[in-house]
């Protein structure tokens, strides 16, 4: 879709993977809400921005499948942080989604490619 004269990515296909993308970004550091959806920003170039209830929500649903886990870290000027770091059942699972990931992209490729 084209906005503005800025290409913008559809919501509708990254939704299926905002799972992955939290994990693979806890997976590079321990990080609080504010500080994923900042960096989501970051690397889109302004492209892509989660909604907090979203970004909550995936929280929810990964402690619930114990694939991270939260804790709060030292106080600060706004208070404590809830901070989330990746277990060792994330890792493997975010393992299992790049290959998955990379195994989609290369059959949506197939018919994708050489098209504009």
């Amino acid at each position: 879709m084209i906005k503005g004269g800025t290409l913008l990515i559809s919501s509708d296909i990254i939704r299926g993977h905002l799972d992955a993308i939290i994990l693979r970004l806890i997976y590079e550091k321990d990080c609080y809400g504010y500080e994923i959806a900042n960096e989501i920003i970051d690397r889109t170039n302004n492209e892509f921005k989660i909604k907090e209830a979203t970004l909550y929500a995936v929280f929810q649903r990964l402690v619930k499948k114990e694939l991270i886990e939260s804790y709060l870290g030292d106080i600060s000027l706004g208070g404590r942080r809830r901070y989330y770091r990746i277990t060792n059942l994330g890792r493997a699972y975010l393992n299992e989604e790049i290959r998955n990931w990379h195994n989609a992209r290369d059959i949506i490729n197939i018919f994708m490619e050489g098209l504009q």
